[in-house]
């Protein structure tokens, strides 16, 4: 197994040696210099992104669930790209696990990351398509759970910013992001964590469009449960359908507040039923129950 001294996430830069003697301001620009450095790695990536992307789609295709797994940082931020499919695209295929549990989200718990058993006991099932999320790419917790959603038959997908590690090795896909070593010396939450962040996005994202959980870059899917999420709901209909405000409004409390279902019975002149009908033959996607 790879050595922690040898990983370049862990590494200290010899010039950012006295950083502490420097000014705010020239602090502020080299954190910026690095910040921009991640998009350019993740860039890298592009190709293995997008496999692993079109990995995922058949998964959710069939009822299986996107699953992240992580430690520390990657766990939360797993946690908090699957808390916001919810709200967005009206899924609940999307969940996050992190070593030591819910409570590890907010309170720090270290030690849970060398726990591979724990790792190994989540709930998976052969229908999930797993992300391990790990910026050293051999974090025990992880890689145990990888492991055992390898040998039950789920899709294994490794999020790493090293190359060359244990979980890449361990996944039937491999994204390395390859940020070398932190402005803080290893700091993960900094670049690695920038850069798991921007590949979350886009796994949850892209994976979402192709389920047509979007009308172009509209969120269609949107789940309604406050006031300004019926406005964003409402101004969608508007978008899509070119009605007048008032007609969107009716519409989407015919729709029960279904911003596909209010579309379908504006451009194509049904009930709301029918436009439910319509959307469930085309598999959910508002093109083409729309006939586009």
């Amino acid at each position: 197994m790879t050595r922690l001294g040898h990983l370049s996430t862990e590494a200290a830069r010899p010039e950012r040696a006295e950083i502490d003697r420097l000014p705010t301001g020239e602090l502020v620009r080299l954190m910026n210099e690095d910040d921009q450095a991640v998009a350019l790695a993740v860039a890298e990536a592009r190709a293995q992104i997008a496999a692993a992307i079109d990995a995922i789609v058949p998964r959710l295709q069939r009822g299986g669930r996107l699953v992240y797994v992580g430690a520390g940082t990657a766990g939360r931020l797993g946690v908090l790209d699957a808390s916001e499919c919810g709200p967005t695209f009206n899924s609940d295929q999307v969940v996050g696990f992190i070593a030591g549990g819910a409570g590890a989200v907010s309170t720090a718990t270290e030690a849970a990351e060398d726990d591979a058993h724990a790792g190994a006991g989540l709930p998976l099932s052969a229908g999930d398509a797993v992300v391990g999320i790990s910026a050293s790419g051999r974090t025990p917790y992880v890689l145990g759970a990888l492991e055992h959603a390898d040998a039950i038959g789920a899709t294994t997908i490794a999020l790493v910013c090293n190359p060359d590690t244990p979980l890449a090795r361990a996944a039937q896909h491999a994204i390395e992001v390859v940020v070398g070593p932190e402005f803080i010396a290893g700091s993960t939450r900094l670049k690695a964590g920038t850069a798991q962040k921007l590949v979350l996005n886009m796994l949850s994202t892209l994976a979402m469009v192709r389920l047509g959980k979007t009308y172009g870059n509209l969120m269609v899917d949107v789940r309604v449960t406050n006031e300004k999420l019926r406005d964003r709901a409402t101004r969608i209909v508007e978008q899509v359908t070119g009605a007048p405000r008032e007609q969107a409004v009716r519409a989407l409390a015919q729709a029960g507040d279904d911003a596909k279902v209010a579309s379908v019975m504006l451009r194509v002149g049904v009930s709301a039923g029918e436009a439910r009908e319509r959307l469930t033959a085309a598999d959910g996607h508002l093109r083409r129950a729309l006939g586009e």
